[in-house]
């Protein structure tokens, strides 16, 4: 099958699907005073469908056959109303009374009401999401460290994930899961409402830019079955979905916060809505010196978000994003450093500097009730810079001498469409989802000496050391076109089918030099060779998946899914001067599948629940082995380790106390969860010499499990989380001891961490603290190879924080 044959076939489904006469429930929403309500979320409990009401409070919705049907009316500050068997055809009105005072706990009961299941619907906007693992962090109802983006905490209710924790005030996030690298969370498609904010999406998938939580409504995460739509990562695809203009003229948050070893935040949001425009802007700053010595940092971020609504089916939105950050880095650590004292760095002069903007611009039109349409384009121009002594035996102490330098530049952009045709099939409305993605990127790499001085001067010193020896310089241009589509076939009432495909052709290279210099012990030069390289990797690829759900009950669904997955080879893969790291150069690309079944709802709006077990297996799985280099110093090896499969059972339970036992009591709320990932994993085969048969695969902690509690009352609230991650791997085939000399070698043993978080309202004024790590363990979860490494890089112990926020 062609690629073109693809377009024909995906054109032949989307111009076969027709239309159908609808039954209407329409009506108006005013306050108690007659005056027209603007987006009130209606919920349809019977079908599960969302509506908001339009700038003139009139909402719409519009089934296939006639019937009747229960209403839920919700809006921020107004009592909920419910409207009980409706039937088609009715013209109503709908009056919410306005309430004054609303304490926090009560606030939180009215979005429990239409947020009790933590899953996206079947279908949101232009995207589809039936039968998929799908979890939803609603951050607005998070006690929680979000000035720092505390992922430990933000993140504690999505199962099975792994995380590499650091000081650095959550500038970066580094998330994983079943199997895979969390390192700068490059195995997931991360999205920023709804368009790609990594360095490079397929060439370098790393994220050095993280959304502020302080800005955030939610975050989405979709697991492997997102590689239809989104990409094709085995992890699958995170979205952060900032927060949405408010319906006055003008509105001002401000935060502040402080913490521990000199930490200050600020974040300052306006956001406002006036006739059919509208915006939300927020400026992050953050400093802090990092709970090591050499570990200062200092950021700033902007954004902008512009709309405008044309009409009621076409509006236009606009996105900017500014991100900069430098921080010092501290260094890895030997087992034998860290248990000695995991305060201590012997490194002053490494640094790390990023410069990112993102542009976004995207069209929704809606032709009718039925059809939607999204066009979204969007670019990056950003700059990743490191500068330091890096060496791999990391107790030597630093010469003072040259410093190694990479510079990297990142210029990508591209445009993603998608049209969502809602049909019938007899009495059963089902959806059609087409869609196309172009994207292309020529990123650059230039590795050379750095400065003997101890600041961040990224220059580089070729004047100084015109025979450094590790000296490249790289252009990485890559292409990708992807077609792909997935359809809702609604066999009956409860039981969905929706197969899906995804097209791709993937052209990624890596062109330029690099020199080889060696020089003997009297530092005489007696090789000074350049070499040149032009590596080009050019495919087509096929993604088949399907997904399954059924319903047996309101509040319960069984899902299944199994989909295609795949990995290509990122430049970093493809070549590397680092001396703790080597490439193999027969790497080629990754793939495999991912498949989930479980069952999640909610009983009685008590319990909510989500479990499944999943599979992953991984042909010519992607990554590290302890080995050698030719100078017999023991490095990380990159090649395909082997045929590898990951499995598992994952569940969340989500209890609520309060509505089970004290039902009456409006200002009470009290829940507890607990958040459980029970893994294993094996090679089926490798050629590896020291990955055998049966070995266990690296980042796979046996067990994870997160729980916590949650109590409030009135205008006070707090919550108490406990994690446990058993032992895990940190490279291919290392099931041996530790290595005394090196900390980049070995794994990372199990660890247990506590929080407390508090707030507590009063009029416009909030007031947030906790203490993070309360039982002050000492820990780590991440062995380095590169920056900020290489070696053990120490969790931070007991910290403290407090934020003040006013809202005018």
């Amino acid at each position: 099958m062609t690629l073109s044959k693809g377009y024909k076939v995906a054109l032949l489904l989307l111009f076969s699907i027709t239309s159908f006469a609808q039954h209407k429930i329409a009506g108006t929403v005013t306050d108690n005073k007659g005056n027209k309500l603007a987006q009130v979320e209606i919920f349809s409990k019977t079908t599960g469908i969302k509506e908001f009401s339009n700038s003139n409070g009139q909402f719409e919705f519009n089934f296939k056959s006639q019937g009747s049907h229960d209403l839920v009316f919700f809006k921020n500050g107004y009592s909920i109303v419910e409207q009980i068997s409706i039937t088609t055809g009715s013209d109503l009105t709908v009056v919410l009374t306005k309430i004054n005072n609303l304490s926090e706990v009560i606030i939180r009961k009215q979005n429990d009401r239409l947020q009790s299941i933590r899953k996206l619907n079947d279908i949101e906007e232009t995207a589809i999401y039936a039968g998929k693992k799908t979890e939803v962090i609603n951050v607005e109802k998070l006690t929680a460290n979000k000035s720092t983006n505390n992922a430990r905490q933000i993140f504690a209710q999505v199962v099975g994930l792994t995380i590499n924790e650091s000081s650095d005030g959550g500038l970066q996030l580094s998330i994983g899961g079943r199997g895979l690298d969390p390192n700068r969370t490059a195995n997931f498609n991360t999205r920023q409402n709804g368009y790609d904010i990594s360095a490079d999406v397929l060439g370098y998938p790393e994220s050095y830019y993280t959304t502020p939580t302080e800005a955030l409504e939610e975050i989405q995460v979709i697991r492997g079955a997102a590689s239809l739509q989104y990409g094709t990562q085995f992890g699958g695809m995170i979205n952060f979905k900032l927060k949405t203009p408010s319906l006055k003229p003008i509105e001002v948050t401000t935060r502040n916060t402080i913490g521990s070893y000199g930490l200050y935040t600020n974040f300052t949001s306006l956001s406002g809505t006036k006739g059919k425009f509208s915006y939300y802007a927020f400026f992050n700053y953050k400093q802090g010196n990092g709970y090591r010595p050499n570990s200062d940092f200092d950021s700033k971020s902007y954004f902008a978000n512009l709309n405008y609504k044309f009409n009621e089916k076409t509006s236009l939105h606009f996105d900017y994003t500014y991100y900069n950050y430098l921080a010092q880095q501290p260094g890895g650590l030997t087992d034998e450093q860290f248990n000695e004292n995991p305060k201590q760095s012997n490194r002053t002069r490494n640094w790390f500097a990023v410069n990112w903007n993102l542009y976004a611009l995207r069209l929704k039109h809606k032709f009718d009730e039925n059809s939607d349409f999204s066009l979204q384009l969007f670019g990056l121009d950003a700059t990743r810079k490191a500068l330091g002594f890096r060496d791999n035996r990391i107790t030597t102490p630093d010469p003072m001498g040259a410093r190694d330098l990479i510079l990297g530049d990142f210029v990508n952009w591209g445009a993603e469409a998608r049209y969502l045709k809602r049909y019938y099939i007899g009495e059963q409305k089902s959806a059609f989802l087409i869609g196309a993605k172009y994207y292309q990127s020529r990123n650059t790499q230039q590795q050379g000496p750095g400065s003997s001085s101890s600041g961040a001067d990224f220059t580089i010193a070729n004047t100084e050391y015109p025979f450094y020896a590790n000296q490249s310089n790289f252009t990485f241009p890559n292409l990708n076109l992807a077609i792909f589509g997935e359809n809702i076939f609604k066999i009956n009432a409860n039981f969905t089918i929706t197969p899906g495909f995804r097209i791709e052709k993937i052209r990624t290279q890596a062109k330029g030099t690099y020199q080889k210099i060696n020089q003997d012990l009297a530092g005489n030069v007696i090789l000074n060779e350049t070499v040149s390289e032009d590596i080009v990797k050019d495919r087509n690829l096929y993604l088949l998946g399907v997904g399954l759900s059924y319903k047996p009950k309101k509040g319960m669904e069984i899902y299944g899914n199994v989909s295609q997955n795949y990995r290509s080879v990122t430049f970093s893969d493809i070549f590397t001067v680092n001396p703790s790291q080597a490439v193999d150069p027969n790497i080629t690309d990754e793939k495999g599948y991912t498949s989930d079944i479980g069952i999640r709802g909610n009983l009685g709006q008590k319990l909510t629940f989500d479990s499944s077990i999943f599979g992953l297996y991984y042909n010519n799985k992607i990554g590290q082995y302890d080995g050698t280099n030719a100078s017999n110093n023991i490095v990380k090896i990159t090649a395909n380790t082997g045929t590898a499969f990951t499995y598992g059972f994952e569940t969340l339970l989500d209890w609520n106390i309060a509505k089970t036992y004290f039902p009456a009591k409006e200002n009470l709320s009290w829940n507890v969860f607990t958040n459980s990932s029970i893994t294993g994993s094996t090679y089926l085969k490798s050629d590896i010499p020291t990955v055998k048969k049966g070995y266990k695969v690296e980042f796979v902690p046996r067990y994870n499990i997160k729980t916590g509690t949650s109590v409030g009352y009135k205008n006070f609230l707090s919550s108490v989380q406990l994690t446990y991650v058993s032992s895990q791997l940190s490279s291919a085939g290392s099931n041996t001891s530790n290595n005394v000399l090196t900390g980049i070698s070995g794994s990372i043993p199990s660890y247990y961490v506590a929080d407390i978080s508090t707030s507590y309202k009063w009029k416009n004024f909030k007031l947030e603290a906790g203490i993070n790590n309360f039982t002050d363990n000492s820990y780590f979860t991440r062995r380095a190879t590169g920056y900020p490494g290489p070696g053990i890089i120490p969790s931070d112990r007991r910290t403290f924080y407090t934020t003040l926020q006013y809202m005018f």
